[in-house]
This record gives C-alpha cells, sequence and structure tokens, in this order.
C-alpha cells in the first residue's frame, strides 16, 4: 500500500517523459535505484543507450577571430581536455587528462598535436573507466571520453588535433566570490605546498593567484571548496595548512591596449595585483566601489570577470 500511494504520488507531481522536451534541455528524467546495490544500473545504462543525442557539432576557433564548426564525422581526429584529475590511485601519484574526442578517430600509439604548447605528442595507454575499473583503449570515435595519463602538459582546455590549428572554447573560469591566504604550519614544507597547489589550481579544484612575494592566494565561489584543498593537501601532498581569510572582495582578469598602458597600471596598482595559474594578470579589488573607481580611472584597461581554461589573455 506505501509502494502504491508513493507511484501515485510520482505519477501527480511530474509530468510523463517527454523525450523531445529531454533532447532540448528542458526536462531530466529522474531514475531510481541504488548503484552499491546494483539495482537500477543496468535501467539508466539502457536508456542512455536509447535516448542520448549522437554526438553534436561544436565550435572551435582557428586562430585570430575566426571560428568554424567540426562536425563528429569529420575524418581529422580532433578534441580537447576538460577535466584532470590528480592521485587517482595515490600509490603511483598518477594524474589523468579526461578528453572528449569530437571528430575523427583514435587508434593506440597516434600522434597529435598540441595546439598550445606547439607540438607533437603521442598518445600512448590511453584510457577508459567503467566505475573503479580502467581499461587500455584501443579505438575511440567522437562521443568517447578518454583518459590521457598527463605529467604535467595537458591542461584543462587544451586541444589535441592532428596538425588543424584548432582551440574549443567553453570552459570558462569566473570570478571567485571567496578568498583565503594560504599558510604552512610546518615552513620546510613550502616546496610541497607550491606543487600541491599548483597541480589541484590546474586540475580546476581551487583557483590559485601568486601575488607579490610568492605568497599564495586562494580563491573559490564557496567555503567547501577550501575545506576539500585543506584535506587533499594534508592526504596527497602531506602538507598541513591553514587558510586566513583575506581582505579581497573579487577578482578581475586584465587586458591592456599596449605596454605603456601595462607598465604605468602595474607601477600604480602593484599592491593589487596578482598572477593566475597560467600567468595571466588578475586585478585585486578590496571592494565593488574599489573596482568601479579603479575601471573608470584606467578607461583604456579591460576588467573581465571571467576567462576560458588555459587561455593566456593578450
Amino acid at each position: 500500500g506505501q509502494l502504491r500511494e508513493d507511484v501515485e504520488l510520482i505519477d501527480g507531481a511530474s509530468p510523463p517523459f517527454d523525450l523531445d522536451a529531454f533532447l532540448a534541455g528542458q526536462q531530466s528524467p529522474v531514475f531510481f535505484g541504488s548503484g552499491i546495490n546494483n539495482f537500477g544500473v543496468q535501467e539508466i545504462l539502457q536508456s542512455l543507450i536509447d535516448w542520448a543525442p549522437p554526438p553534436q557539432a561544436r565550435v572551435a576557433g582557428t586562430g585570430g577571430e575566426g571560428t568554424r564548426m567540426v562536425q563528429p564525422a569529420e575524418p581529422g581526429f580532433t578534441g580537447f581536455v576538460f577535466k584532470i584529475q590528480a592521485n587517482m590511485d595515490p600509490k603511483h601519484r598518477d594524474r589523468i587528462a579526461f578528453f572528449r574526442i569530437c571528430s575523427g578517430r583514435y587508434s593506440a600509439g597516434m600522434k597529435v598535436r598540441h595546439v598550445r604548447a606547439g607540438r607533437d605528442m603521442k598518445l600512448a595507454n590511453v584510457l577508459t573507466f567503467m566505475a573503479n575499473e580502467r581499461v587500455i583503449m584501443e579505438d575511440g570515435v567522437a562521443g568517447d571520453i578518454v583518459g590521457i595519463h598527463n605529467h604535467g602538459q595537458l591542461q584543462i582546455g587544451d586541444t589535441l588535433t592532428e596538425g588543424e590549428n584548432l582551440g574549443f572554447k567553453g570552459i570558462p573560469y569566473f570570478s571567485p566570490e571567496m578568498f583565503r591566504a594560504a599558510r604552512l604550519r610546518d615552513p620546510l614544507k613550502s616546496k610541497q605546498l607550491q606543487k600541491g597547489l599548483q597541480e589541484l589550481g590546474e586540475e580546476g579544484a581551487i583557483q590559485v593567484f601568486e601575488l607579490e612575494g610568492g605568497q599564495m592566494l586562494l580563491g573559490a565561489v564557496g567555503v567547501l571548496q577550501f575545506e576539500i584543498v585543506a584535506q587533499r593537501l594534508k592526504d596527497e601532498y602531506k602538507v598541513d595548512a591553514f587558510f586566513e581569510a583575506a581582505d579581497i572582495h573579487t577578482a578581475r582578469w586584465l587586458t591592456f591596449p599596449d605596454d605603456l598602458t601595462r607598465r604605468n597600471f602595474e607601477r600604480e596598482q602593484a599592491l593589487r595585483l596578482g598572477k593566475d595559474i597560467d600567468g595571466n594578470p588578475v586585478y585585486l579589488a578590496s571592494s565593488r566601489y574599489n573596482l568601479e573607481v579603479t575601471a573608470e580611472k584606467w578607461p583604456k584597461v579591460t576588467f573581465h570577470a571571467t576567462r576560458e581554461h588555459g587561455e593566456v589573455l593578450g
């Protein structure tokens, strides 16, 4: 009786599944089950097969202001890194770059062009994942997600191709809303702290800014991010750190029309400047009023509230 009543409540409280609404991004189906007990898992996997749309065309920059649509059936291999996960296997301190294939076909051992770095690299021992299982992938097509062993050469937003100069967009950094200064309990662990924050920043787990003098500043959109980073530093990098509140309201990425404007701005605002994980200049405003006054005083300088992952601003 309780089950019938619950099912009746669900039927009355939600509209029936509509495939067109789902494909338009207007409806999300809800499945009931338990991953731990393997109940309902097969149903959701089968529904993904039956309902999920095929790989879609994606916009990519071609250098300068040009763009083009990359079609999934194109023969040329392309794709982008959308996630970095460090220490998936703590015993081996490994780092995996999760990569989405957008066009063409992957084959084991193929050579690709790392567009940001401007050099070729070989894709060896590429993995595919299902739950906690890892399998070496021999073949992949558009829509597949693969894992590439990463020793620091790949970052979120990086594009790999078979030679074409492309850059996929759409993975933004947003301006943080909370800031903390990183402090060590053991000053002898400064190198471990710097390495840990560098790798966690590349993952996207936290935003890291370096101030003049080498002080590390962390930015996040919620307090939980700081707690997670502190725990991961302790567990994965053996660094016991704590974070102090910083007198910063918001951050803005900067671009300048010319070198003279940049030098003058840097000289006047030296105490309010830092650099992000990709070396981009960042203005750290103490208040909204401070930001508005500075932007009004420097109309030729552009203050950006977002930027793309891996983007080096001109």
